[in-house]
């Protein structure tokens, strides 16, 4: 299965490589990510969003940590 968000992610950033770089992560832990091998750390998915300009939120990464990303349209 592939993570969506990554994949979007990958593709607006242009590669997984680029990715990698954004998050300052090597590129087999973007595959794993992409893959669902390995959770993207929180601090990762504040890293993919602001590597997308936000196009990819940080909750949309990691649905499960909704104390730290919360979704816009879900009241706490």
């Amino acid at each position: 299965m592939v993570n969506k968000a990554i994949k979007s992610a990958i593709d607006f950033v242009g590669s997984q490589q680029k990715l990698a770089e954004a998050c300052d992560v090597k590129q087999p832990s973007v595959w794993a990510w992409l893959h669902g091998k390995k959770k993207v750390s929180a601090e990762n998915a504040k890293r993919i969003e602001k590597a997308t300009n936000g196009i990819i939120p940080a909750y949309q990464i990691r649905p499960d940590l909704t104390d730290l990303f919360p979704h816009p349209n879900k009241a706490a």
